[in-house]
């Protein structure tokens, strides 16, 4: 008994442990200077299919109120045994 409550501990461990993580990667970098303002679009897609929202670098730029983009940053966050993906594009510029 005193090892299936141990086998069953770990599971639960490995359950909560498994499947976190962030990647945050360069997209674009253009010749214009590195601005003072930043936007963000971000979105979540729920088992690979469901899930509406616009993270693109376009709506990036309108929500910073960007018109000369100077970088982009992509970032992918996943869920728990992947059950969401977060996605966030970040725009910097004037």
């Amino acid at each position: 008994m005193k090892q299936f409550i141990a086998v069953v501990g770990l599971l639960v461990v490995c359950f909560f442990a498994v499947g976190c993580a962030t990647i945050t990667s360069p997209v674009v970098a253009t010749t214009n200077p590195v601005g003072s303002k930043v936007g963000q679009a971000s979105g979540k897609i729920w088992l690979g299919m469901f899930g509406s929202a616009d993270a693109g670098i376009q709506a990036a730029a309108k929500n910073g109120g960007i018109t000369n983009i100077s970088t982009v940053d992509f970032t992918q966050k996943l869920g728990i045994l992947g059950l969401w993906i977060e996605y966030q594009a970040t725009v910097t510029g004037e």
